[in-house]
């Protein structure tokens, strides 16, 4: 049987959601568009062991949701959209399978652009490719802008160092104890980073060879996954899956200042404010974690290496912003930051309207 696509109804707030589907290769997957209010949207392919289609439905609606807050306060000229596929990106994945992802990605009509994500490398969207032209994150050409991950964890090394110095008086990291959670290519990527600024660093993966291999690089302490929120820390950086920041956790942290490039941390809204009623500065994911989309947004444009330095260098001023409003008007920053992305997409929304009237 072909590549069958089913147009869900999605949720209130939701654009559009289609379910894939290729006997053949084996492909199962969703594609939300959560919002094109300021542009076509754009999210990276999730590859996942999903216990279940449910759980990959409700991953897929707050990846995308995610995005439209990310992209609407990076100022990339994006929507928001996101898509996963179920199964073991070790096992299940193959050639056949990305092409017919690529396919159902080319229904979409370019309202979605896709890159890299967990379980998604630069070489699998280059075969994703090969069935749209609305697929990024590749490397060479004129405009490939390569593997975003890198960009990811410079943008939240920034910001690491903006809330430091917000914390601690200082963005003087030697000597600090940062947790390190996930070891993907971000979090490895910003593990080096840390320890090249003298951190002292702790690091947690369920890959064991991840977990030894910056051991022995950055001279690291280990914990395990089930023991990372009983650790002595000063800094949570969380770079694995979301989620990880509930009520009891937030007791828990030891540390003063939680900054990582995992998306949708949060369990619930309201556990920003029990960080902040304990004095722990929260620095919201989809903010810090914007360096990955700015630097796929440029290949998108068409932009060059301009575009995202600049934009870059902006993810750190929002940081500063968005503590600063908070201080002043003792609101979570994630309160702060979510009314940021409501002021944006009202104007864009207003833009729209005098462009259609």
């Amino acid at each position: 049987m072909p590549l069958v696509i089913t147009e869900e109804t999605p949720p209130d707030g939701y654009e559009r959601l289609i379910f894939a589907r290729d006997d053949e290769s084996g492909l199962i997957a969703y594609i939300c568009i959560h919002s094109t209010l300021c542009g076509p949207a754009a999210g990276g392919c999730r590859m996942w062991r999903y216990d279940n289609l449910d759980a990959a439905r409700t991953d897929v609606l707050r990846l995308a949701q995610g995005m439209t807050a990310k992209n609407a306060l990076a100022g990339v000229g994006l929507g928001g959209g996101k898509s996963v596929i179920v199964g073991d990106a070790a096992k299940d994945k193959s050639a056949d399978l990305l092409r017919a992802f690529g396919r159902a990605v080319d229904h979409l009509g370019g309202q979605y652009y896709t890159a890299e994500d967990v379980g998604i490398s630069p070489a699998d969207m280059k075969i994703v490719s090969e069935e749209t032209a609305f697929a990024v994150g590749l490397e060479g050409g004129d405009h490939g802008s390569g593997d975003p991950s890198p960009f990811t964890a410079e943008g939240v090394f920034q910001c690491l160092k903006v809330g430091a110095r917000n914390v601690f008086g200082r963005d003087d990291l030697t000597g600090r104890r940062v947790l390190v959670q996930g070891l993907g290519h971000v979090g490895m990527s910003l593990a080096e980073k840390l320890h090249g600024a003298g951190a002292s660093l702790i690091v947690s993966d369920i890959n064991q060879n991840a977990v030894n291999d910056a051991r022995d690089r950055f001279r690291a302490d280990t914990c395990g996954v089930d023991e990372v929120f009983d650790a002595q820390m000063d800094i949570f950086a969380p770079c694995a899956l979301g989620g990880i920041l509930t009520m009891d956790t937030a007791q828990r942290l030891s540390a003063q200042l939680i900054c990582g490039a995992a998306n949708n941390q949060l369990a619930e809204d309201a556990v920003a404010e029990a960080l902040r009623a304990r004095g722990v500065r929260y620095l919201p994911d989809y903010v810090v974690n914007a360096g990955g989309i700015i630097s796929v947004a440029g290949e998108i444009h068409k932009a060059g290496d301009s575009y995202r330095e600049a934009r870059l260098a902006g993810i750190a001023t929002r940081i500063e912003e968005i503590l600063e409003i908070s201080a002043k008007t003792q609101r979570s920053t994630t309160r702060v930051a979510n009314e940021l992305v409501d002021q944006v997409l009202a104007d864009a929304a207003g833009t729209n309207l005098e462009l259609t009237a």
